[in-house]
């Protein structure tokens, strides 16, 4: 671990992707602030990190939303960073700047051109050096790969466990939308940004029924189709919860919740941040990367598919590329295994 760089008063963090990577880093910024309780800690990410932190307790004290840039702040090819943001970036004068917002390919060359006095990150072998850097192995948790970097600079964390603050504007959103949630609620959360992680909708739906419980599908608007397959599939009528709250509302419901059951996506973890039991559905190396750390309130079932069901290529071997089938991975795991597991969270584990 590294030692706490003298003189530092603001500090530029680049994280700028998904809901899931969000909460993933709360633990390493908690670090941070830890570290340099006066320092004002800047995120340098999108637009809806903008809106979503403003006004929300924790360690980020502003966001600075990025224009599309390839690599960094989209997937988008084609985007190149404008000189105006770089002197926009290089006016605050940050003392230090930390990515932790994969390898560094893309993002170690935005991060050293932001001006500050010292960068501290990930680096994979093609990816430029930073000041202090520690290796990017594909396959390791990433709260812990991010507390490695924080610790690059003298930050420590107290816990492993992201928090995420419900705020009552959050609450009063759900309130607005939904009135008052059914006690006993169930969350149902059936979509993934990747298909290939996705287990079937008529598992959901036979693991809900089984339940016995109030039930709320949740997705956003790219999610519609799935959330009514399994509402359609159900025995017994639910709640659908599709793009109606912005994600400080869903905060919100999950707070409600007396479990939260989903596939490896954003809105699993956000419900475990915000203190809500859940049962989540991973593929193997999934769950390597980005399973919940803990077990008490917190479950996870795995497939142990290595290969696409369709052509074989490997998932094992970071080096290969995805192939072009979306068929799911993680269909292996059984209805029995989930409401094994839900009826035991449910039950007080």
């Amino acid at each position: 671990m590294g030692g706490v760089i003298e003189g530092v008063g603001r500090i530029a963090v680049l994280r700028a992707n998904a809901l899931g990577d969000l909460v993933l880093a709360m633990p390493a910024l908690e670090a941070l602030r830890r570290a340099y309780p006066g320092a004002r800690l800047t995120l340098l990410a999108r637009s809806w990190h903008a809106r979503f932190l403003e006004d929300r307790p924790g360690p980020v004290d502003d966001v600075v939303a990025l224009p599309p840039i390839s690599g960094v702040s989209s997937a988008a090819s084609g985007h190149a960073a404008p000189e105006s943001l770089f002197e926009e970036l290089r006016e605050r004068r940050f003392d230090l700047a930390v990515q932790i917002h994969g390898g560094g390919r893309y993002s170690n060359p935005f991060v050293r051109a932001i001006g500050a006095r010292v960068t501290a990150g990930l680096c994979s072998p093609d990816a430029e050096r930073l000041d202090l850097w520690v290796p990017y192995v594909y396959f390791q948790h990433e709260t812990l790969r991010y507390l490695e970097v924080a610790a690059l600079v003298g930050g420590t964390s107290e816990v492993l466990d992201p928090r995420i603050a419900v705020t009552d504007a959050d609450r009063a959103e759900l309130a607005r939308v939904y009135g008052e949630p059914p006690p006993g609620l169930v969350a149902i959360h059936p979509g993934a940004t990747d298909p290939r992680r996705r287990w079937p909708a008529r598992h959901f739906a036979e693991a809900a029924d089984r339940l016995g419980r109030p039930v709320v599908i949740t997705g956003v608007e790219a999610e519609r189709e799935v959330v009514e397959k399994v509402a359609a599939a159900m025995r017994r009528p639910a709640i659908t919860a599709v793009g109606t709250l912005g994600i400080g509302g869903l905060a919100a419901l999950y707070e409600r919740c007396d479990l939260v059951i989903s596939n490896d996506t954003g809105p699993r973890h956000l419900a475990a941040a915000v203190g809500t039991a859940t049962v989540g559905v991973y593929w193997c190396g999934n769950l390597i990367n980005a399973g919940p750390l803990t077990r008490t309130r917190h479950r996870s079932l795995m497939s142990w598919t290595a290969e696409c069901p369709v052509c074989g290529v490997s998932g094992l071997d970071p080096r290969a590329g995805r192939c072009p089938h979306d068929e799911s991975w993680v269909t292996g795991v059984t209805v029995d295994e989930v409401v094994e597991q839900a009826e035991d969270l449910l039950r007080g584990g």
